[in-house]
């Protein structure tokens, strides 16, 4: 299976792990300051049944360019465009998890008729203000990333593994490469607490089934069923109205499954996807 880890220069320069293959191309896009090493083992999977497998580190995070603006959904679905031209391949399918898959459902609307179909893991779907009581000073306290910088990276990889106790090692260690590790071996994130703030100001804004009409690629929707009652029902609300929008789509759910799908349950979602194209949602 070759890999390659190259820079891509779209305007801006985008690191890539790629897995050549001669069937339908993938492009996996992380979540919310996440990388591109947590779509590994899914992409290897893919790779394995021979479809050519591009991961990306979205502008911001990873070992990408770290610009001081574009972080809205207009930019960031650009990039993905200019990155679809520059490597050249045709009708990829491109799938996202959490904010990669609003990412994916920007794209769709801006950019219609270049992909094959689209995926969202956990995302796309995603509609803060769907919630009335979810103000941008509510969210912008609740859902402000915890400061780790300094922490010591086996301190995190212990608490990563306390609470996700059915992650493999590799897992672990693809979510920890959402920190670059110091000399003294303590974590600081790629992707910094103003650039972070920014881009959840964006998802805050973002009126997805606003979008969704536009979206005329197949969706394939992954959703994590969640542990609490309250946060099903207000999931179940936001798939059937992304469903009730999307002018085609299909959804599976995943039992006990963390919001990191492509983590927790790579093979299960990497079997997903080539059924997809196989004969499902993704093959026409």
């Amino acid at each position: 299976m070759n890999l390659n880890f190259r820079m891509i220069d779209i305007g801006i320069k985008l690191h890539i792990r790629e897995w050549a293959g001669e069937r339908t191309p993938f492009i996996l896009l992380h979540g919310l300051a996440s990388n591109s090493l947590t779509w590994s083992l899914v992409a290897e999977r893919l790779a394995a049944a021979g479809h050519h497998v591009v991961a990306v580190d979205q502008r911001g995070h990873g070992l990408s360019d770290k610009t001081d603006d574009g972080y809205d959904f207009d930019t960031i679905s650009d990039d993905l465009y200019r990155l679809v031209e520059r490597l050249g391949v045709q009708r990829p399918i491109i799938c996202g998890q959490s904010w990669g898959g609003n990412v994916v459902l920007a794209f769709g609307a801006r950019h219609p008729g270049i992909a094959r179909g689209l995926g969202f893991v956990d995302g796309g779907f995603l509609h803060l203000q769907a919630n009335p009581a979810n103000t941008w000073e509510n969210i912008s306290v609740r859902l402000r990333p915890p400061d780790l910088i300094g922490t010591p990276r086996a301190t995190l990889k212990g608490w990563i593994s306390h609470a996700h106790p059915d992650w493999d090692e590799q897992g672990i260690e693809a979510t920890l490469g959402n920190f670059e590790t110091e000399p003294d071996g303590t974590l600081r994130p790629w992707l910094t607490l103003d650039r972070h703030m920014r881009i959840l100001r964006a998802m805050w804004e973002q009126n997805t089934p606003a979008l969704y009409p536009s979206v005329h690629e197949p969706v394939l929707m992954c959703v994590a069923e969640r542990k609490s009652d309250e946060d099903t029902v207000t999931v179940r609300e936001l798939v059937a109205a992304a469903e009730a929008g999307l002018p085609r789509s299909e959804t599976r759910w995943f039992a006990d499954t963390d919001h990191d799908i492509h983590v927790h349950r790579p093979a299960k979602l990497a079997e997903l996807f080539l059924a997809s194209h196989a004969r499902g949602i993704w093959s026409s």
